[in-house]
C-alpha cells in the first residue's frame, strides 16, 4: 500500500487542528492536553484530503519553537525520516490500515532542526473507516526515546565489545533468553561444530539437542544448580554433535546476568570452548595406564581393579565368580622360528578369540607374555563354566593366519572360584595358577578346576562326552512320548517327543545331566537330528491310526540353530519328502533363543514358519524375552512353566500369572499349554482360566509308542473326576 497522501479519496469533514488556538469561549480541548502532558506531541491525519495537523509539541520534538513551523504534513515527516528506517516504517503503517494490525506503532530516527537524528516512538490507531471498512483518518503521537535508544545501544555495545573480546580467545559466545527460548550463537560458536552463518536457528534447542545422550544428564544438573543459586557460575564439560556427525568436547560456562521480580532467570550469556585435544590426551594417558598397548585389552592393573569391584559385588549380591589362567601352547617356537612380529600377530588374534567367547560383562586381560586372564562374573554353577571353557579352547586351536604363515597352537586353562576357593585376590591367583599348571602337566589344550570336587565333576562329565557318541552308534537312546490333552473336550490329539539315555553300566541318565554336555560338544545336533526323524515317522504313523491332526512336539537346542543345516537337508524338507504337512511337527524353543539376533537363528525361524511348522516356546514366564518377540516371530503356542503350575490354588498369586499370560497369549493370537499338571485341581482351575492344552503326571508319564496306543485306545489319559 503506497502511503502518499494521493492515495486518498473522497473528501469528507476535516480533522481537528489540534495546533489551533481555541475561540474565545470555547473549552481547550482536554484530549490534547492530557497526551501532552506525558511530552508527546500528537498528529491528526485525514487520509481523504492527505492534510495532516500537528501539535506545538510535535514541532517542538523536532527543534521548531514557533517562529518556525513545518509545513506540507504528512508529506513533511516522510521527509524527515531516516532511509533505512523507511520500509519497516511502511510496513508496520501497511499493516495497520488494511487492518492486519489492530495499530501502528514504529520506532524511527527522524531529522532534527539541527541536522542530528533523534529517535521517535510513533504510535497511531484508525479512528473511522467508511462503510466498506477502508481507514479515513488516523490520530497518533510521537515520543522523544533518544535517550533510552542511545541506552540501549551503549549497552549492546558494551556487549559487543565483551563479546568480541571473549571470541578473540577462540570460544564461541552464546547469549539465552531463557523464557522465551531463543539463543544467540556468535560465527565463532558456530563455526567450532561446523556450521556457516544461517544454518542454525537462533534457539536454545538448536545446542541441547546437539548434547550427547551420555552427557545431557549431568549438564541440565549443572544448569539447573546455577539456576538454583547452588553455584556462583554454571560450567559443565559435555560432547556435542557437529555437522558432519562426528562428537566434540567442549567447556561450556556461562553466568545468569538477570532474573525477573520472582526470581526466575531471565537471561544467560556464556562461552564455549573446544577441548576435544585436551580430552584425547587424557584418554590416551589413561590407556596406557590401564590398556595393554599390544592387545588392546585391560593390563595386569586394570584387571586387578576390575576384580576388586567384582569381589565387592559378589560379597554384597551372594555371588560366585571365576578366574581363568589362559596359557598359550607353544607360542615360544611360534617366536623363535616366524619372530616377534608374527608373535604380536598371534597375540593380538588370540586375544581377539578370547574376547569373542565372552559376554560383555566378563572380563579378558593380558598379563604379559602370552598369558591372558578371563573374570567370568554370575557363575552360580560351576559346571556351567564347561561350555565357555570348551568355546576358548576350541577358538585358539583353529588355525592362526600369519602373513604367508599358517600356525596352530591351543591353551591350557586354569580355574578357579571365588568365595569357594579362595576369598582374596592374591589367593585366587594362586590357585588358578596352580590348576594352569595341572592342566600343562595332563598334556595341555584343555582346562583343569582347582577344586577337587569340581575336578573330580568335570572329569565325569568329560567320560560322558565320550559315552554320547558311542551310546548313538550303539543304539542306547529312546524316544517317549507324553501326551498333550485338551482341556476343553479331553481330546489327546498332540504329544512331546522326549530322549532317555539307557547307559550300559551307569543306568537311566538324566536329560538334565547329558543335555548340558551334549550342547557343549556339539553332540547335540546329532542327537536332535535323530529325535527329529523318529518323531516324524510316529506322527506319520499317528496320523493314520489315531487322528489326521496328530501333532509331536520337538524340543530344538540353541545350539542346533547354530549348527543346524551343514549339509542336512531341513526339517521342512524332511516332512516334505515324508508327505507330511508342516504342521505335523511343532519345535519348542526357549526364551533365551529369541534374544539371539544373530541372522542364523532369525533365517532358521523363518525357514520353519514358511515351512508350516508351529514354534513352541518353552518355560514361558522363566527367561528374559520380551514381549516384542512374540509379534516378532510367528510364535503358536507358549508353555507356561511348570514352577507356575505346581503350587496352583485358588485365589493365589501363581493363578493370578497363569490367568495373565493366558489372557495375553490369547489376545496376540497364541494358544496355551500348561506344564506339570499333576493334580485335578490345577487342571480344573486351568481350564476355568481358558488354558488350551495341558500335560502332566495327573494325565500320564511320558510313555513309548506302543504304551501311549495303548492308553489312548482304553482313555487312560482322562483320569476320573
Amino acid at each position: 500500500m503506497s502511503l502518499r497522501p494521493e492515495s486518498a479519496t473522497k473528501v469528507f469533514a476535516a480533522p481537528l487542528d489540534w495546533t489551533a488556538t481555541p475561540a474565545e469561549g470555547e473549552p481547550e480541548n482536554p484530549w490534547r492536553i492530557a497526551l501532552e502532558a506525558t511530552g508527546a506531541g500528537v498528529w491528526d491525519w485525514d487520509l481523504r484530503t492527505g492534510v495532516q495537523h500537528h501539535s506545538k509539541r510535535w514541532e517542538e520534538l523536532l527543534g521548531y519553537d514557533g517562529t518556525a513551523h513545518l509545513e506540507g504534513g504528512y508529506r513533511e515527516f516522510i521527509n524527515l525520516v531516516h532511509p533505512d528506517d523507511m520500509p519497516a516504517l511502511q510496513a508496520a503503517l501497511g499493516a495497520c490500515l488494511d487492518g492486519s494490525t489492530p495499530g501502528f506503532q514504529q520506532d524511527v530516527r527522524l531529522r532534527h532542526r539541527n541536522g542530528a537524528w533523534i529517535w521517535i516512538a510513533s504510535r497511531a490507531t484508525v479512528v473511522e473507516r467508511d462503510a466498506a471498512g477502508k481507514p479515513l483518518r488516523l490520530i497518533g503521537s510521537h515520543t522523544d526515546i533518544t535517550e533510552r535508544k542511545q541506552a540501549q545501544m551503549a549497552v549492546q555495545d558494551t556487549e559487543n565489545r565483551w563479546r568480541l573480546a571473549l571470541e578473540s580467545t577462540g570460544d564461541g559466545v552464546w547469549d539465552w533468553h531463557i523464557q522465551s527460548g531463543a539463543e544467540y550463537f556468535s560465527k565463532r560458536l558456530m563455526e567450532i561444530y561446523g556450521f556457516g552463518e544461517g544454518e542454525m536457528a537462533n534457539l536454545a534447542e538448536e545446542i541441547d539437542g546437539r548434547t550427547h545422550p551420555d552427557d545431557l544428564a549431568q549438564m541440565l544438573k549443572d544448569r539447573q544448580a546455577h539456576f538454583d543459586g547452588l553455584t556462583a557460575t554454571y560450567s559443565n564439560e559435555h560432547r556435542v554433535r557437529c555437522k558432519d556427525g562426528t562428537w566434540k568436547w567442549v567447556l561450556s560456562r556461562g553466568m545468569l546476568i538477570s532474573r525477573d521480580a520472582e526470581g526466575r532467570p531471565l537471561r544467560m550469556i556464556g562461552t564455549h570452548t573446544d577441548i576435544s585435544d585436551r580430552k584425547a590426551s587424557e584418554v590416551l594417558i589413561w590407556q596406557q595406564a590401564f590398556f595393554d598397548t599390544l592387545t588392546g585389552l585391560p593390563n595386569r592393573r586394570m584387571f586387578r581393579d576390575r576384580l576388586e569391584q567384582e569381589i565387592k559385588h559378589c560379597r554384597r549380591d551372594a555371588q560366585q565368580l571365576a578366574i581363568l589362567f589362559i596359557d598359550l601352547d607353544h607360542f615360544k617356537e611360534v617366536n623363535d622360528t616366524l619372530g616377534h612380529d608374527n608373535g604380536d600377530l598371534l597375540l593380538v588374534e588370540a586375544g581377539r578369540r578370547i574376547q569373542a567367547c565372552l559376554r560383555e560383562l566378563d572380563t579378558v586381560a593380558r598379563m604379559g607374555g602370552d598369558e591372558f586372564t578371563v573374570i567370568l562374573t554370575e557363575v552360580n554353577d560351576g559346571r556351567r563354566l564347561e561350555p565357555t571353557l570348551q568355546k576358548i579352547l576350541r577358538a585358539l586351536e583353529r588355525v592362526f593366519q600369519l602373513g604367508n604363515e599358517q600356525v596352530f597352537v591351543s591353551a591350557s586353562i586354569g580355574v578357579t572360584l571365588y568365595p569357594s576357593d579362595a576369598q582374596e585376590i592374591d589367593g585366587l591367583f594362586k590357585n588358578a595358577d596352580q590348576a594352569l599348571y595341572v592342566a600343562k602337566g595332563a598334556g595341555r589344550n584343555r582346562y583343569s578346576f582347582f577344586t577337587p570336587s569340581l575336578q573330580e565333576a568335570a572329569q565325569t562329565r568329560a567320560r560322558l562326552a565320550a559315552d554320547l557318541r558311542h551310546g548313538l552308534l550303539e543304539h542306547q537312546f529312546r524316544v517317549v512320548y507324553q501326551p498333550i490333552v485338551e482341556l476343553a473336550t479331553g481330546a489327546v490329539h498332540k504329544a512331546e517327543a522326549l530322549i532317555r539315555w539307557l547307559h550300559p553300566t551307569r543306568g537311566l541318565v538324566s536329560p538334565a545331566h547329558f543335555i548340558p554336555i551334549a550342547e557343549s560338544s556339539g553332540l547335540i545336533v546329532e542327537i536332535g537330528e535323530w529325535v527329529f526323524q523318529r518323531a516324524a515317522r510316529q506322527v506319520q504313523t499317528w496320523r493314520e491310526r489315531l487322528h489326521p491332526d496328530f501333532q509331536v512336539s520337538v524340543n530344538k537346542s540353541p545350539a542346533q540353530f547354530q549348527h543346524d543345516g551343514e549339509g542336512r537337508p531341513s526339517w521342512g524338507s524332511q516332512l516334505a519328502a515324508m508327505g507330511l504337512p508342516g504342521r505335523s511337527i511343532v519345535v519348542e524353543i526357549t526364551e533365551g533363543l529369541l534374544l539371539d539376533t544373530s541372522r542364523r537363528v532369525t533365517d532358521h525361524l523363518m525357514a520353519l514358519s514358511d515351512a508350516g511348522i508351529e514354534v513352541s516356546l518353552d518355560d514361558f514366564g522363566t527367561g528374559y524375552s520380551s514381549l516384542s518377540y512374540l509379534q516378532k516371530f510367528d510364535i503358536d503356542f507358549i508353555k507356561i512353566d511348570q514352577s507356575f503350575v505346581r503350587h496352583l490354588v485358588a485365589d493365589s498369586t501363581d493363578l493370578a500369572l497363569c490367568k495373565a499370560i493366558i489372557l495375553m497369549a490369547h489376545e496376540l493370537g497364541i494358544k496355551v499349554v500348561a506344564e506339570g499338571v499333576e493334580t485335578a485341581q490345577q487342571r480344573d482351575l486351568l481350564t476355568e482360566a481358558g488354558c488350551d492344552y495341558a500335560q502332566g503326571y495327573l494325565f500320564s508319564r511320558p510313555l513309548s509308542a506302543p504304551e501311549f496306543e495303548a492308553c489312548l485306545a482304553n482313555r487312560r489319559f482322562l483320569p476320573v473326576t
